[in-house]
C-alpha cells in the first residue's frame, strides 16, 4: 500500500509545474492566521515560510521580490529580526 501511494504521489508531482509546486511548498509551510500567536516567533517556521515565498518569486521571474524574501529568511535564522508585536494587541495600551 506504500508503494501505491508514493506512485500516486509521484505522477501527481509530475502532473505539477514547477512554479505550482513552489506554490504547494509556500501554501504548505505558511503560517495559517489561527497559527500566527503560536509561530510567530519560531524562526525555523518563519525562515521556511519566506524561503519558499523567494522560490516562487524567483520561478515567477520576479527577482527583487525573491531577494527581499530570501533577506528576511537570513533574518531570521541569523536572528537579527525578530516578531513584530501582534496587529491587534500591540499599541492597545497607548493613546495617541
Amino acid at each position: 500500500m506504500v508503494e501505491s501511494k508514493n506512485m500516486q504521489l509521484s505522477t501527481d508531482v509530475n502532473s505539477l509545474t514547477t512554479v505550482e509546486l513552489a506554490q504547494a511548498l509556500m501554501d504548505r509551510l505558511g503560517i495559517a492566521p489561527n497559527d500566527w500567536h503560536r509561530l510567530k516567533s519560531n524562526r525555523k517556521a518563519r525562515a521556511s515560510e519566506q524561503a519558499a515565498a523567494a522560490l516562487v518569486f524567483l520561478l515567477k521571474e520576479q527577482p527583487d521580490e525573491a531577494i527581499a524574501r530570501l533577506e528576511q529568511a537570513t533574518g531570521w535564522l541569523n536572528r537579527s529580526i525578530s516578531a513584530p508585536p501582534c496587529p491587534s494587541h500591540g499599541d492597545q495600551g497607548k493613546k495617541g
